[in-house]
């Protein structure tokens, strides 16, 4: 097994190595952009990583490699579109820089160039299973997103159902690539099986650890504002609980804060935390991280991996959540 910034390094250079048509330039140069400007690389480390450890050689799952990067850099341009988002990775969007049509079908191009690569340089039967889990994931993905846009519109959204949008919104794609990885490199399904869950627990704990963070975190250390998802009213973990357990008076305040667009941003953020507080829906937040960690953990081990292939999941599990400590 590689060191974790080996497979970084491998990965960037891969995505950034992508030659693309030098017409329609209109079509072309905002692909380039969107995938130029960094992102941790997760995913396709993730798939290369999967590969080494069952045994293959990652650098003969490259092209799957970039395809499952470009797959997620296509979602995040057509998020920026329905967000209306006039940042990505601190520079302007894709439909800021340019605008929505060319986001959209710049989008769409990625996608199509996406599933191309992820049947390039294989047997026409391991590229059929390649595709199938491709297109599984894919369509993971889009149901998420969805779920996430309906929760905008309710209040009565559960803990199962959040912890569903969640797993589909950001745990499958990891799994995925986990899943690829491991077939490039030929696994069986036990082992296969085993390393998408490891995916889909350590992709449930950051989601969680990224909820706590946003109402307890350090700015300077997190990157971002804290309170964001306060004053967006987001359905998160630490607001699911602390509707669940509050009494009415509890409840009717949270509403009140959360209604009012027009308060004191600080104000706001204030109030809300106080409830999160005298609820513990904090501290709660941040164990249930811990038990999805441990539950990856868990699910690593029972591949047998070796003890190489362990410590290297462990590494990029503990870079994953590092902020929660």
């Amino acid at each position: 097994m590689r060191k974790l910034e080996e497979y970084l390094r491998i990965a960037e250079d891969a995505v950034s190595g992508v030659v693309y048509p030098a017409r329609p330039s209109g079509l072309y140069e905002p692909i380039a952009y969107g995938l130029s400007h960094g992102g941790k690389r997760l995913r396709p480390v993730l798939l290369l990583a999967s590969c080494d450890a069952v045994g293959g050689d990652c650098m003969a799952a490259l092209r799957q490699a970039v395809a499952i990067e470009m797959f997620h850099n296509f979602t995040l341009l057509h998020d920026d579109v329905m967000d209306n988002a006039d940042l990505r990775r601190g520079v302007p969007t894709v439909c800021r820089k340019w605008d929505d049509n060319t986001a959209i079908l710049s989008g769409d191009t990625m996608l199509t160039m996406a599933t191309c690569m992820a049947a390039e340089g294989v047997s026409p039967e391991k590229a059929v299973g390649v595709l199938r889990v491709f297109s599984e994931t894919a369509i993971g993905v889009y149901e998420g997103q969805q779920y996430d846009m309906e929760f905008e519109h309710r209040t009565d959204v559960g803990l199962d159902e959040y912890i569903e949008m969640i797993r589909l919104k950001t745990s499958v794609l990891l799994s995925g690539a986990c899943r690829i990885g491991a077939m490039m490199g030929d696994a069986s399904e036990r082992v296969s099986n085993a390393l998408a869950e490891y995916a889909v627990n350590i992709g449930l704990a950051f989601q969680l650890q990224d909820d706590w963070l946003d109402v307890y975190g350090d700015p300077k250390v997190f990157g971002k504002s804290i309170g964001g998802d306060i004053l967006n009213a987001k359905k998160t973990y630490l607001l699911i609980k602390a509707m669940e357990l509050s009494n009415e008076a509890e409840k009717a305040e949270l509403a009140k804060w959360l209604e009012n667009a027009a308060c004191d941003p600080s104000e706001k953020i204030a109030a809300v935390t106080a409830i999160y507080d005298r609820l513990r829906v904090g501290d709660m937040c941040r164990n249930q991280a811990e038990v999805y960690a441990e539950k990856s953990y868990d699910a690593l081990r029972s591949a047998s991996l070796g003890k190489d292939a362990e410590a290297f999941f462990e590494s990029f599990g503990a870079m994953l959540l590092k902020r929660v400590k």
